[in-house]
């Protein structure tokens, strides 16, 4: 004889199964970084070619942590654009720097988008490349184009200024307008007597 089992113990029996959501893969800026490629801290040492095949594994980025790897990404974004092999602070450089640092955030965003503190820094480094990229484009155009091609960054304008138009607004313009008129008025005779004595002066001198 099978006893039916209360609604209650049914419930119970589907409610603690853990729901296992599948992490998705998200792509890197990292990934086009050869894993056979040594760090940045041993890629010029002379005797590195003398060396083992393990001690090179160790060495490469199979086996770097993604600081090594952000190094490495940034000397490529800074390679791309900088004005000399001795330019380390200009404003190109500044920008692929932050370039590489905002990608970073974005990435790690995906995964944890409930990072606060992270999406803060974020904000503040694409609010300084923002308006380091603005000065290129007033001062020099053509390296604000090649800078933006060569680190695939889409730049777009600020919106136009616009003021929210308030009563208080537009009685205080026509205030101000009002003031401005009657100054004009009052300062016509002033200005009329200036202009013949400028006149006189002018006839004199041809004579």
């Amino acid at each position: 004889f099978h006893q039916a089992c209360s609604p209650f113990i049914q419930t119970a029996r589907c409610y603690a199964r853990a729901v296992r959501r599948k992490r998705k893969d998200i792509p890197s800026h990292l990934d086009d970084l050869p894993p056979t490629m040594l760090k940045k801290d041993y890629a010029n040492v002379p005797i590195i070619n003398s060396v083992d095949d393990v001690v090179k594994r160790l060495l490469s980025l199979e086996m770097a942590s993604q600081k090594e790897k952000m190094k490495i990404k940034t000397q490529q974004l800074v390679e791309k654009v900088r004005r000399s092999p001795n330019d380390n602070g200009s404003f190109e450089v500044q920008v692929a720097m932050l370039t590489a640092k905002i990608r970073t955030y974005e990435e790690h965003l995906q995964r944890h988008p409930k990072d606060k503190n992270n999406r803060r820094r974020m904000l503040m480094d694409i609010d300084r490349r923002r308006k380091l990229l603005a000065y290129l484009r007033r001062v020099r155009y053509d390296t604000f184009e090649n800078t933006c091609k060569q680190l695939n960054i889409q730049y777009t304008l600020p919106p136009p200024y616009s003021r929210r138009i308030t009563k208080r607004w537009v009685v205080k313009k026509a205030f101000c307008l009002k003031v401005f008129q009657e100054m004009r008025k009052l300062k016509a005779p002033e200005r009329l007597k200036r202009r013949r004595e400028w006149q006189a002066r002018a006839r004199a001198a041809k004579e």
